[in-house]
């Protein structure tokens, strides 16, 4: 089997979302054919998601079956930049997790997503940017401090198989902070760039609530590849998703999409819900402005019990809110493959 035979035989595997085969997508980088074994590079850009996965399986299943004895699969996209210009060459996927206003449970759902992506498989880092009230490191009940290297570079600390770095650790535990705009500047580009991250598949970034100073800093110096807008159903949560919608826009930052966070509070006791802060807010906001709805959370008790003591609820096989968390990181990350695909088959 030559070049040739494999692409065509590879005409017969469909990306279900963009619509048409892999080979007239243009996501079919590389084809190296050595006897019986064949080496494919494909332009997938989001590791562990559900649909690159089952993409995947579906090309080594078609060349197996088209008489190949050997697959070796690789994936690699195009981010547009010289490898000495990136700003994290090793970080596949920078996805900020962004909100119009607090107490919306923005931290609780970069906290989840992480620990979810890290669950399905992927190499994971959690970059704690909100650093007027930084709690990521309590939400995942991260004792450790971060470890100098003779380079005075950083060595983040793990959780649940997550690099963490956050302004928590760098600052007394009742210390307040308070930091003019150069200076968030300095210290987010020293967070990012002095710490040693290694190899990731996925940075998520807790911002801080609003569009200030940290945000800008970030989407300027940093390769955001998507973003996630969290809001709860209420119409004054809503009204400051549409500015964070509006920032994102203004920097041609992906929105991978929405998430709705406490859609309705589950009773522990009686097992009903009820709509508390409204119900299909969300949902409409990502109608409204034709962006994916990424799913609904519900207010349970027990995601607040989980960030107080840092064990995030997504990791709890038999919750059906750790379920909802689950079934968000999924679809965010299938979305991440999405805005990575689209581009290749654009070019």
């Amino acid at each position: 089997m030559d070049e040739a035979a494999v692409r065509e035989a590879l005409e017969g595997v469909t990306d279900p979302d963009l619509g048409d085969d892999v080979v007239s997508l243009g996501l079919v980088n590389s084809v190296e054919v050595d006897g019986d074994a064949v080496a494919v590079d494909l332009a997938l850009g989001a590791p562990y998601s559900p649909t690159e996965t089952a993409i995947a399986a579906e090309v080594r299943k078609t060349l197996s079956e088209a008489g190949v004895e050997s697959v070796d699969l690789s994936a690699s996209v195009d981010r547009g930049i010289a490898p000495d210009e990136q700003v994290l060459p090793d970080v596949k996927n920078v996805i900020a997790v962004a909100s119009g206003k607090g107490g919306v449970g923005k931290s609780t759902v970069a906290v989840n997503l992480a620990a979810g992506l890290s669950e399905l498989g992927a190499r994971v880092g959690l970059f704690d940017a909100d650093v007027y009230g930084p709690n990521v490191p309590r939400m995942v009940e991260a004792d450790e401090r971060p470890q100098a290297t003779p380079d005075e570079t950083i060595v983040p600390p793990e959780r649940y198989g997550v690099k963490l770095m956050s302004m928590a650790f760098l600052v007394g535990e009742d210390d307040p902070v308070i930091w003019r705009g150069p200076m968030v500047h300095k210290l987010i580009t020293q967070l990012v760039e002095d710490v040693e991250w290694g190899g990731l598949d996925y940075m998520v970034v807790d911002l801080p609530p609003g569009t200030g100073d940290t945000q800008l800093t970030l989407l300027q110096s940093v390769p955001v590849s998507g973003a996630v807008i969290v809001t709860t159903p209420q119409e004054v949560a809503l009204d400051d998703a549409r500015k964070g919608l509006r920032m994102f826009g203004k920097h041609d930052t992906p929105v991978l999409g929405i998430v709705e966070n406490m859609s309705a509070f589950r009773c522990p006791d009686c097992g009903s819900e009820h709509a508390i802060f409204g119900e299909g807010g969300g949902r409409s906001f990502a109608d409204e402005n034709d962006l994916p709805f990424l799913g609904s959370v519900p207010l349970d008790p027990a995601v607040r019990e989980g960030g107080d003591t840092g064990a995030p609820i997504v990791l709890e096989d038999d919750n059906q809110t750790g379920a909802a968390f689950r079934e968000f990181t999924e679809s965010a990350a299938n979305m991440q493959g999405i805005v990575h695909r689209r581009r290749e088959a654009e070019r």
